[in-house]
């Protein structure tokens, strides 16, 4: 008996602030019973709710985005083909368009920060492009769906502005800057959607369904020219100074053909104990075989500079192009109601949960 005793006493005894199942069960129906008498209440916010989600849904403007997807032609395959070609034109004192020279601009995180650039942004809202039939600046149809033409009617020196495809102009460069922090802030997002992968992806999202679509083409057809015109610059340059160099070797290697022939002409029977009569068809024969030679070589080194320009022009690779209708965050009307209608209801079962709370608090202090 002892011993049991003992072992009662030993063993632990619950606690007075533990709660019980059914303690938790008759806590949980209690407060369902206290939200059933309120179902009122939580009606009336729930369809107020679902009211002001009408009403959202109804003045929200739609945005639209324009996704573009593409990647930049490795340059890899080329450089190592060409190498050869532009090490025997080094020997002979050609640079054949410095191949990979400019590559580093455009790799990696580069490029989205060179289609991010002020200048690119710029060059895109100055771009003539047709839209539903109509060609203007795209700046314009910026301009036009922001309603920015009615604000500026009370600015006189805003008033009937006119945007122009230049640069320099104090009042068009500072609304350029205004337009283009706008666009970075709201509009345009540029990233890669798989960080493993060296696939870029340009999003614009603005209410303007064509406005959407024209930008975004518009910045990759802008991009890939500049990306072009760069990485073949110098290639370019080469190109033509062989070309001038061949066109002048020509013209003197035909001048000396013409020359043999007219000393020829001269003499036709040259005596030929006069040896002083033979000396200028002579001389024209040495330069006919120079400049042969030298053109030649000039003719096989502006083939090779061809084929270096060929293959140093990059390409903008294009993947995906925004088609029309495009995605849009549009809100149905009943989605709308139904979402307002639910935050409305919680909202209201929320505040009648704080507010018992709070009564039993101030009921419970003895003070």
């Amino acid at each position: 008996m002892a011993e049991n005793k003992v072992s009662i006493a030993q063993r632990p005894q619950p606690q007075d602030d533990d709660i019980s199942l059914k303690e938790l069960i008759t806590n949980v129906r209690e407060w369902f019973r206290y939200f059933l008498n309120k179902w009122a209440i939580i009606l009336i916010v729930g369809l107020l709710g679902g009211v002001v989600g009408l009403v959202y849904s109804i003045a929200k403007r739609t945005n639209y985005t324009a996704t573009l997807n593409f990647v930049m032609e490795e340059q890899g395959a080329s450089q190592s083909s060409l190498g050869a070609a532009a090490g025997i034109a080094a020997q002979l004192g050609f640079n054949l368009g410095g191949i990979g020279g400019s590559g580093g601009f455009f790799q990696g995180d580069n490029i989205i920060e060179f289609l991010k650039s002020r200048s690119m942004i710029d060059k895109t809202l100055l771009t003539e492009v047709e839209i539903e039939g109509k060609k203007d600046l795209l700046v314009n149809r910026y301009v036009e769906y922001n309603n920015f033409r009615e604000k500026w009617a009370e600015k006189e020196r805003l008033k009937g502005f006119q945007f122009a495809d230049t640069s320099g102009v104090f009042l068009q460069d500072s609304l350029m800057s205004r337009f283009y922090k706008a666009i970075l802030k709201k509009n345009l997002v540029i990233d890669k959607p798989d960080k493993k992968l060296n696939i870029i992806a340009i999003k614009m999202e603005t209410p303007d369904e064509a406005f959407s679509k024209a930008f975004a083409e518009t910045l990759i057809e802008n991009a890939s020219d500049f990306y072009i015109k760069t990485r073949t610059q110098k290639a370019e340059e080469n190109l033509a100074i062989l070309t001038h160099q061949v066109d002048s070797v020509r013209r003197e290697l035909n001048e000396a053909i013409g020359g043999v022939a007219a000393a020829a002409d001269a003499n036709p029977n040259p005596n030929r104990a006069f040896q002083s009569l033979r000396v200028g068809s002579q001389r024209r024969t040495v330069d006919v075989q120079a400049n042969t030679a030298i053109l030649t070589e000039l003719v096989k080194n502006q083939e090779l500079a061809k084929i270096t320009l060929r293959n140093e022009k990059p390409v903008i690779q294009v993947l995906d192009r925004p088609i029309l209708p495009l995605e849009n965050d549009k809100l149905g009307k009943v989605k709308a109601i139904i979402i307002g209608g639910v935050l409305g209801g919680f909202l209201a079962c929320l505040v009648l949960l704080i507010r018992r709370i709070y009564r039993q608090i101030m009921e419970a202090d003895p003070s």
